[in-house]
């Protein structure tokens, strides 16, 4: 997390990320790094990224990489956790070569 002291204001920053935990689930999160995610004894071994919502798509994008995991590795998606988007399971697209925006990947678990 990242605090800033502004007029006398403690201003923390926050990021929308998501990782790949070592069990398969795709878990979200707002933390300042990928690891805040992890609970204890938790690992992530399929790496993560960040994410935002497209109400234009209605949808999740996911896009870029971990620097504390490495790059999201879908394939070994088992199961989401929707918990840190407050429930509600939404579509899921992967950008793979962000910032470009014109190719996109659903993301499907198996």
């Amino acid at each position: 997390m990242i605090r800033l002291i502004k007029q006398n204001k403690i201003i923390e920053f926050m990021f929308q990320k998501f990782i790949i935990n070592r069990e398969g689930v795709l878990k979200f999160g707002h933390v300042y790094l990928h690891r805040d995610m992890l609970a204890p004894g938790e690992q992530c071994t399929y790496g993560g990224g960040l994410w935002k919502i497209d109400e234009s798509r209605g949808a999740i994008v996911l896009y870029g990489r971990s620097f504390d995991f490495g790059p999201p590795d879908f394939d070994y998606v088992k199961q989401i956790d929707w918990s840190g988007l407050g429930g509600t399971p939404r579509p899921l697209l992967y950008l793979p070569h962000w910032p470009n925006e014109e190719e996109t990947m659903p993301i499907i678990v198996k």
